[in-house]
């Protein structure tokens, strides 16, 4: 194969996924284009439904069509099995179903969603995995995730405005990956994926487009690397 495991490329993922073999990956988890209905609206004016953009995020991605039927022929030929955010969006793109993701933000009642959905190719019954996702309030942890950890210090750091927590995507492994599974992600976007691989032992393979995002994302790994690496020092008294 072209690309090397565990590497961030910035690089279109149709032309990427090209260059891999037939189901080479166990396990894709992406979350691919929703185009404009993405953000339900409120991000495609500077204030439209009530809700701000930020002007630390580059917007740019909402400029992009939504993600066709092509990409997703390619991605179940490259990939056993895949994890799809806004399954909602792409369903009769898809196969049938039983096995779907609710992902609860505990967001209360603001203007954002309360969930959000993914498709999966596996046959098993419908999960539901709670954690709190709302600006500066964050969950606890995959455990306790629906209470809010209280140390704002602690939050994961913002860099893309449809930003995963890492927590998520550390319980979609935990649930739906095995030992020795090679992991793609198409659309990394903040790397929260890539940082949940690293993290639990996983080889991995992402696609940013964005420049801009590509950036952040790579730097972002490459933080959490060092942090990891520091930590391990300092317990060794070293």
């Amino acid at each position: 194969m072209k690309y090397e495991l565990n590497r961030l490329y910035n690089i279109d993922c149709m032309e990427a996924m090209q260059e891999i073999p037939d189901k080479y990956f166990e396990l894709a988890i992406v979350d691919p284009i929703y185009g404009d209905v993405r953000a339900g609206g409120y991000m495609t004016g500077k204030s439209q439904g009530g809700v701000a953009r930020h002007p630390k995020y580059n917007y740019a991605i909402w400029n992009q069509k939504k993600t066709d039927a092509g990409y997703f022929t390619e991605l179940l030929r490259v990939s056993k099995n895949q994890i799809i955010w806004g399954g909602n969006y792409f369903a009769s793109m898809l196969p049938e179903t039983s096995c779907w993701i609710v992902w609860d933000k505990c967001n209360g009642k603001t203007k954002w969603a309360d969930f959000e959905l993914a498709w999966t190719s596996f046959d098993t019954a419908a999960r539901m995995f709670r954690y709190m996702w709302n600006g500066m309030l964050q969950g606890k942890g995959i455990e306790n995730g629906h209470i809010m950890q209280g140390n704002k210090e602690m939050n994961e750091k913002r860099i893309h405005p449809t930003q995963k927590p890492v927590a998520l995507y550390k319980w979609l492994l935990k649930n739906y990956a095995k030992k020795g599974d090679k992991i793609l992600d198409t659309h990394v976007g903040s790397a929260s994926s890539l940082i949940a691989c690293y993290d639990m032992g996983f080889d991995y393979l992402g696609f940013e487009l964005d420049e801009e995002y590509y950036e952040a994302a790579k730097k972002r790994i490459a933080d959490h690397k060092s942090q990891i690496v520091w930590e391990e020092v300092r317990q060794l008294g070293l």
